[in-house]
């Protein structure tokens, strides 16, 4: 239930400039592993990687991720 949640979480506080870029999102503990087109995108995303695990642990509601891979 909460891999689903954290999916729609990711696509919801993105929008839908990263979506189009995101072919895969998974929960694996409590890491999630986001899984990219876009290399420039990327190497974006990963200098926010903190501020994106934080955020989406607020909109979540609890702490469900601790660290964030992007693929």
């Amino acid at each position: 239930m909460q891999k689903i949640k954290v999916e729609e979480t990711w696509f919801k506080m993105m929008g839908p400039g990263v979506a189009t870029h995101t072919t895969s999102v998974k929960l694996n503990n409590k890491t999630l592993i986001i899984q990219l087109k876009s290399s420039v995108l990327r190497e974006e995303l990963s200098y926010g990687k903190e501020k994106i695990i934080k955020m989406m642990n607020e909109e979540l509601g609890e702490e469900v991720l601790s660290k964030l891979m992007l693929v």
